[in-house]
């Protein structure tokens, strides 16, 4: 059975990486097989608010929640706001979350071949794990107001909500290779549990699921200090786990370090639903231009593969986002940067050479593979 991915492409730039993201994926099928992708493209966002008075119109809604996964480009414009103020995608993205419940926020933060690091480190590899359904954001479109002087936004942690994110924390840790200053698999705790009770109920569930993994090292870290850390000593890191908006934070700081916002891919998981998107925003300047870096994009459809291969035990979907990753090292080696990381090549163009690279990679009898 084919795959049938909810895809929304969105604002400003997202068309544009969207369109790369599913070249590729497409070419992968095509060259690896084992599987089939069939894209089912809906609108949302905030251009669908001014063409209909709707951000998200509720079948769409049904289908992505129907879909077997949902790929999503960028959306919002600053200058689509509702009545309180708030842009209109938050009531697209966040609520998705809620509603499917799909509470692990994957940020992984690599530093990829020819990306030169802001602070000259040569191995930046860790992933932030954001909680995505409670935390301060428990508080969007529920806040309570006193009149036009006072507002107040409450953030919630539970036991259920802070021990599955720890849980799937300590079981990605198990996957990975370690941190690589030394290779100890490392989950690190962020809070401010010396300030407040509900981050020290964080830290003690924490400890309690931390408890269930004694090969896996314990590490803590209170929310200014990690943003001090990172810049410092990325390579100390292995697994990063945070409440929503802190994880919220220190996602884009890290992603800074790594070449910006469009080389950090993203994926929110949860048991039934999984979304794939690039942590960027819409850039509405440079939509329009073919300037835009689909890479991040390009990594989190890869990310959707591995979770629909593991989920579906299909193997031509996990060797897929395995090549993908590689094709992307490869075309980013060989130069093809675009202009926020320091070269000139067009989307479309790098887009077209992760293809040429992916082909290289599955037919080693053509004589290209690396």
């Amino acid at each position: 059975m084919p795959f049938k991915i909810a895809t929304l492409p969105g604002d400003g730039i997202g068309p544009e990486v969207v369109r790369e993201g599913m070249r590729v994926l497409k070419a992968a099928e095509e060259m690896i097989g084992g599987f089939s992708l069939e894209f089912e493209l809906l609108d949302a966002g905030a251009d669908c608010f001014l063409k209909t008075g709707v951000a998200f119109p509720k079948e769409n809604f049904e289908m992505c929640k129907a879909s077997d996964a949902i790929f999503l480009g960028a959306m919002g414009l600053p200058q689509v706001v509702q009545e309180d103020g708030t842009e209109v995608q938050g009531k697209i993205v966040i609520e998705m979350r809620k509603q499917l419940d799909m509470y692990a926020g994957l940020r992984p933060i690599k530093l990829r071949p020819n990306i030169k690091s802001v602070i000259g480190k040569e191995k930046i590899d860790l992933v932030i794990m954001r909680e995505s359904t409670e935390g301060l954001f428990a508080s969007f479109q529920a806040g309570a107001s006193v009149f036009d002087e006072v507002h107040v936004d409450s953030m919630v942690i539970t036991r259920k909500g802070t021990e599955r994110i720890c849980d799937y924390s300590f079981k990605l840790s198990e996957k990975r290779n370690g941190r690589p200053l030394d290779n100890k698999r490392v989950v690190t705790c962020v809070d401010k549990s010396n300030n407040f009770k509900g981050m020290a109920f964080w830290r003690k569930i924490y400890d309690e699921v931390a408890g269930r993994y004694p090969e896996i090292q314990r590490d803590y870290s209170y929310v200014d200090a990690i943003t001090l850390m990172l810049i410092q000593k990325p390579e100390a890191y292995d697994v990063i786990v945070a409440e929503n908006m802190f994880g919220d934070i220190i996602s884009d700081l890290a992603a800074g370090l790594v070449g910006g916002m469009g080389m950090a891919p993203s994926a929110e998981i949860g048991d039934r639903h999984a979304m794939f998107e690039p942590a960027h925003g819409s850039a509405p300047t440079i939509a329009g231009k073919n300037i835009a870096n689909p890479v991040a994009t390009v990594l989190s459809g890869a990310f959707m593969l591995e979770w629909l291969g593991e989920r579906f035990g299909n193997e031509g979907a996990l060797t897929a986002a395995k090549l993908i990753d590689k094709a992307v090292d490869n075309a980013l080696k060989a130069g093809y940067l675009t202009s926020d990381v320091g070269g000139d090549t067009k989307t479309t163009e790098l887009g077209g050479q992760i293809i040429l690279e992916l082909k290289s990679l599955s037919d080693p009898g053509c004589g290209l593979a690396t």
